[in-house]
């Protein structure tokens, strides 16, 4: 019997935005993907997630503002997956922030990844479509590092991350990929 291969997590930037392309830092002002950033994500879309491929739970990560629908991730999202006759399983959420909350989204996704391994429960791969800066203090605190060394980390515009777990234990988080198909 073949061992049961280790979860992974998957990471998406949303795609290019005016404010992405000359370096300014969004917080919560709400920008539109650019027409590049739209290409970017759409030119990839039937490759990455093509009929028939591996089936995962996916999040979609907006930042939090009361008052504004927010559309990066969410636009984001559905250009990847709206050629599929049904959308994956997924979540909008808001409850999780850069600064707070990210420990429970970690526990949630290693748990979910224990469950997959030992139980043959779930799906091997969970996916995450959020924000460069989101995406950096995800990356560091998986590896178990500071957070103040996420500025280290370049999440570029419609970039993936591939992480997982080295020598097929939950004791030693990875990075394994990092901008896979980023313009």
């Amino acid at each position: 019997m073949a061992a049961v291969p280790m979860p992974r997590l998957i990471v998406i930037r949303h795609g290019e935005t005016e404010w992405s392309l000359n370096g300014r830092h969004t917080g919560t002002t709400d920008i539109p993907l650019t027409a590049r950033g739209e290409d970017q994500i759409k030119s990839k879309a039937r490759s990455l997630v093509g009929e028939g491929s591996v089936s995962f739970t996916a999040i979609i990560m907006e930042r939090y503002r009361a008052e504004a629908d927010r559309q990066r991730a969410h636009k984001t999202f559905h250009l990847l997956f709206d050629h599929l006759p049904e959308l994956p399983n997924h979540s909008i959420t808001e409850t999780v922030r850069e600064k707070s909350g990210l420990g429970n989204l970690e526990g949630w996704v290693r748990e979910y990844h224990r469950r997959w391994k030992e139980e043959s429960k779930g799906t091997r791969d969970v996916v995450i479509v959020a924000h460069g800066h989101f995406n950096r203090c995800l990356f560091t605190r998986w590896i178990k590092l500071p957070l103040a060394l996420g500025t280290h980390f370049n999440a570029e515009p419609a970039g993936i991350a591939v992480l997982s777990y080295n020598h097929n234990s939950f004791d030693e988080p990875a990075l394994n990929a990092l901008n896979l198909n980023a313009a």
